[in-house]
C-alpha cells in the first residue's frame, strides 16, 4: 500500500485534497482525521504539517507528499520533485525597511529574520554574503520594526502584509514556489510498488494538465490550414477532419487555458468559424 503525505492545514491543505479526490482518491470527512485508508486504490492518505512533508518522505517512511517547494528547499530533505501541481503560487523574497533602496549585497552583517533558515543560509553562501540568520517560526515581518532584525526572507505573495509593516522587497527571488509533488530521491523501482507508484503520478498530472489546457474545436478554410496548425500545434499533432463542403475543414487541439482568447483571436483574424473551447477534467498521455 503506498503511504502518501498531504497538507493538513493552511492554503495548500484543500487544493491538494481537490486534487487526489479528482485523481479518483478518497477524501477525508473530518477535518480532524490524521489518516485515511483508500483500500480501494491500495494508498494511505496522512495528513501533517507541511513543513514536516518532505522530512517524511526524504526518511523514507512516505513514498510521495504534496507540499510547497520553498518548504522542499528548506528541509533539505533527500527528495526529488515529480510533478508541479499549479496551485499555491509565490515568491521566496528578501525585504526590508521601505526607502532605503537596498540590494542583496547590502545584506552583508545584517540579522536576517526567517522562518525559512537553511533556504536563506544556502542562498546567502551562493552569493558570499556573511549575515546573522535569526529563526522564527511566523510573523517575521514584525521583527524589523521590533529591533530584532535588520530584514527579513519570507514567502510573498501579494505585498501587502510587507506594506502594512513598511517593508519592501528587495532583490531577485530565493526560489519561485508552487505546491509540488515529491518523492524520496532513492525510491525503490522494483516491481507492483512501482507500477503503483506510475498510476499516482498519472492520475495527479491528469487532473494537473486538464486544469491547464483547454480542448479547442473550429472551422477552417482549407486555403489556411497551415496557419490555423501553426497557431494551434496540439501536443503531438492537431486532429483534422473533413467537412462536407470540401474548402474546409474541422480541426480539434490541445491548447494552453492562458492566453486561450488570444489564440482564438488569431484564430478569427484566418477566417477560422464556430471557436468553441472545452474544459477537460483529466487525461492521460
Amino acid at each position: 500500500m503506498l503511504r502518501v503525505a498531504v497538507p493538513n492545514k493552511g492554503t495548500l491543505s484543500e487544493p491538494a485534497s481537490e486534487i487526489l479526490s479528482e485523481a479518483g482518491y478518497r477524501r477525508r470527512t473530518d477535518s480532524k482525521d490524521l489518516t485515511v485508508i483508500d483500500r480501494a486504490n491500495q494508498v494511505e492518505f496522512f495528513f501533517l504539517r507541511p513543513k514536516d512533508i518532505a522530512i517524511y518522505v526524504g526518511s523514507g517512511q512516505l513514498d510521495f507528499g504534496i507540499t510547497g517547494r520553498d518548504l522542499v528547499l528548506d528541509s533539505d530533505a533527500p527528495v526529488r520533485e515529480r510533478l508541479a501541481l499549479g496551485f499555491g503560487s509565490s515568491s521566496f523574497r528578501y525585504a526590508g525597511p521601505a526607502g532605503l533602496d537596498w540590494t542583496t549585497a547590502d545584506l552583508a552583517g545584517k540579522r536576517i529574520a526567517t522562518a525559512y533558515p537553511n533556504l536563506v543560509r544556502k542562498d546567502l553562501a551562493d552569493r558570499g554574503i556573511e549575515a546573522t540568520v535569526i529563526r522564527l517560526d511566523g510573523a517575521v515581518e514584525i521583527s524589523v520594526q521590533l529591533g530584532v532584525a535588520d530584514a527579513i526572507a519570507d514567502v510573498v505573495g501579494s505585498g501587502r502584509t510587507l506594506s502594512l509593516h513598511d517593508l519592501v522587497a528587495f532583490g531577485e527571488p530565493l526560489c519561485d514556489s508552487e505546491a509540488v509533488l515529491i518523492e524520496r530521491a532513492a525510491a525503490d523501482r522494483d516491481g507492483a510498488q512501482q507500477a503503483a507508484r506510475d498510476q499516482l503520478v498519472a492520475r495527479i498530472q491528469g487532473v494537473v494538465f486538464g486544469q491547464q489546457y483547454l480542448m479547442l474545436d473550429y472551422d477552417c478554410p482549407r486555403s489556411v490550414l497551415d496557419k490555423a496548425t501553426s497557431i494551434t500545434p496540439g501536443l503531438e499533432s492537431p486532429t483534422i477532419a473533413p467537412l462536407a463542403d470540401p474548402d474546409w475543414v474541422a480541426i480539434r487541439a490541445l491548447v494552453p487555458r492562458r492566453g486561450v482568447n488570444e489564440i482564438m483571436d488569431e484564430l478569427a483574424a484566418i477566417g477560422a468559424k464556430a471557436i468553441l473551447a472545452s474544459d477537460i477534467r483529466f487525461c492521460r498521455f
